[in-house]
Order: C-alpha cells, then structure tokens, then sequence
C-alpha cells in the first residue's frame, strides 16, 4: 500500500523503517538522506512544535555518529574512524569523518578498481560530509546548543586535510571524490565538479555560525585555500542533482551576504551566471518526458528543492539591497531565472502520483527518494543557514 506523501507522514515512516523510532529494526542508516531527515526533522519541530520531531533529529545524529563514524561489523577493523578511545570518541565522534553508508565494503588496496561496482561500495564522500556538517549548523540554531556546531567544524577540517592535496609538480590544491573509509587513501582520484564549490559555503556557513557561538575553533584557513581552488572556476551542469546543489549553494551565499556581512556578491553574481546557462541546458536537454522507470526521482528532487530557493533570494535582496552592491544585477538575474520554477512543480506533481512511485527506480532508493520528497514538500529547513 502506498503511504501518504505529506512531510509528517513520510517522516514518521522513515524513522519506523530505517530503525530509529522502532528498535526491533537493524538500522539502516546512510549519510546524504540522513543529513536530509535531520533538516526535515527539525523543520516539522518548528512548524509544528511537537517535541517528537526535535528528539528524532536528535537521536539520527547520534544514531549516524555511533554507526557510520564506526568502522563496519565486516571490516577486520573496529572501532571508531578517529581512532580515539571510546570516551574521547564520544565527545568528538566526527574526528574521523563519517562513512557514507554502501551496502558493500570499500576496495581493497590493491583490488583493480571497478567503476560498476565503486558506487556501491562504501568510503568517504566530500560532498556527502558537508551535507552533514550543514545538518549538524542546523541542529545548534535550533538548539542553542554549540556542541553540534563544534562537531561540525571538526569535521570540516578533517575532511579538508583528507580530501585536499597538492600535485608533486605543485599549484593549486585538489581534491579526492572518494576517500577510504579510514581517509588514509583516495579510493577515486578525480575531482567532483562542485566539490570545491561546496565546501567553500559550507565552510563560510559553519565559520559565521561559530562565531555566533563564540567558539574559538576557525576555519578561516581552510576557507582562503578553498577560496583559492575556487578562482575562476566554471560551475555550469545540466545535471539535476548538482544544478540543484548550485541554486542551494546561491541562496547560502545571499544568507551569509545578508545577515553576516559576507563580502561575496561578486562571486554570487558570478554564480548565478552559471545557473543560468545551466538551466537553459538543462530545459534543452532534460528526461522529464520519460516515463518513471527511467529516471532517478532523487536527483531531480535536488532541483526541484533548489529551485525553491529562487524566491527566497528575491525577497531577501528586495528586503536589503543596501547589503548587496550589485542589487540592481542580482534583481534582474533572478527575475530570469524565476522563469524556470515550474519546472520544481512539474517534478514534484510527476512524482506525487502514486503509479510513478511502482517502478524499481523508486523502490530500488526508497528512502533518500522519500525523504528528499519530503524536503521538496517543506524545503524550508534544509535551505536555511542563518
């Protein structure tokens, strides 16, 4: 039987399914949707004010921290990621990074690669831990509690002295797109398109909310060496997923610009450029008009759920254009590119109707499609970093 597609209602699933809420289940945890539930969790306590929502949030990060920041049960390894003995790695359980959460283990070290098989194997992903720090900000804004955001930036620089590294020859810094779970070695070499993008705003976010807490851990190197990586780089894509991730990375920017005197129009401006070159690509070449069976539902819901933020920046530069000096530009950008928001609807009605959810390309990713539809549904959270 289907179940209903409102945000509470899949909520409340995922926990009982997963085994968060009931305990007769194995969890199942994985990082990208559960950084995803966290968001959504703690955007239904504030909509709604029931306490049960806060407490789960609460109890998946605890829950991701004792079993992805682990080594797994059929690994010869045990333990904690960090190496750290058990108290420590308690108060510090990110010093290690998180592991994404595949079904198969990673590769052994001189096991030839397989490119099938890579994306089920587990590891470390850059982008899949900022996705985690961004959840843990958002777990001590709502809080008050400053512990999330320590374990937070804590990860940030792990991950960054991990995945960042400098060819023999010299230059600027790279990064790996995949790491072993214990970070000692790249499992793939190349660099994600968006990676450098994203940890940059990442890091800008976590480094405002750490001030705000008067924490005394910075980021402010990790942010001039990514800042460097990011010189003159093209972000254009006509992939859903990471064309979504650009319009959530814009609206952080224009939150940061907004509220923390982030001096970055110019990059924002820049960016937007990109998107929207993107999006033109994207409507000439898009698979909206297959059937379901033949498309990745959460990959779309990253545009759709970044498409929402399109109104959100317009209203912010309507509200303050004296915070931004290229207003007048801005404005005019994000006119154009509002002219592309249906596009979120058209996705989110495809994939509200219960047939399109029968096929194996839904089934076969149940949760983080459900959950990035619950996102889509009640976007507000997640989008949020001020």
């Amino acid at each position: 039987m289907q179940q209903e597609m409102d945000p509470k209602t899949i909520m409340k699933h995922f926990a009982s399914s997963t085994g968060l809420s009931d305990l007769s289940r194995q969890p199942r945890r994985y990082l990208w949707t559960d950084a995803f539930a966290v968001c959504n969790y703690l955007g239904l306590y504030r909509q709604t004010g029931t306490h049960e929502f806060l407490e789960l949030a609460l109890k998946l990060v605890t829950q991701v921290h004792q079993i992805l920041g682990r080594h797994r049960s059929d690994s010869q390894l045990s333990g904690w990621l960090s190496g750290l003995a058990e108290e420590e790695a308690q108060q510090h359980p990110t010093r290690g990074g998180l592991r994404i959460g595949k079904k198969l283990n990673e590769r052994h070290v001189h096991e030839p690669v397989d490119e099938s098989r890579e994306w089920d194997m587990d590891g470390q992903y850059f982008h899949y831990l900022t996705k985690w720090m961004h959840a843990l900000n958002c777990v001590s804004r709502v809080t008050g509690n400053s512990m999330y955001i320590l374990w937070a930036m804590e990860l940030a620089k792990v991950a960054y002295h991990a995945f960042t590294y400098i060819l023999l020859s010299g230059g600027i810094r790279r990064m790996y797109w995949k790491m072993s779970i214990d970070l000692s070695r790249p499992l793939v070499s190349s660099m994600g398109h968006h990676d450098p993008l994203d940890g940059l705003i990442t890091f800008y976010e976590l480094e405002a909310t750490a001030k705000q807490f008067s924490l005394k851990i910075s980021l402010q190197t990790e942010i001039e060496s990514m800042e460097m990586m990011c010189k003159e780089k093209d972000w254009a894509t006509e992939d859903a997923l990471g064309l979504g991730g650009l319009l959530t990375d814009a609206y952080k920017l224009v939150q940061l610009i907004d509220i923390h005197q982030l001096r970055d129009t110019d990059r924002l401006l820049s960016l937007l450029e990109d998107i929207e070159y993107s999006l033109h690509m994207f409507s000439n070449h898009n698979q909206l008009h297959l059937p379901a069976g033949y498309r990745l539902a959460f990959r779309e819901f990253g545009l759709s759920i970044g498409l929402c933020a399109i109104s959100r920046m317009q209203n912010r530069i309507e509200k303050h254009p004296n915070h931004f000096k290229n207003a007048d530009q801005l404005t005019s950008m994000l006119s154009r590119l509002s002219h592309f928001f249906p596009i979120s609807k058209l996705i989110g009605d495809f994939w509200l109707q219960p047939q399109h959810r029968l096929v194996h390309s839904w089934s076969d990713h149940e949760d983080i499609n459900t959950v990035m539809l619950a996102t889509v549904l009640a976007p507000e959270m997640y989008l949020s970093c001020d």
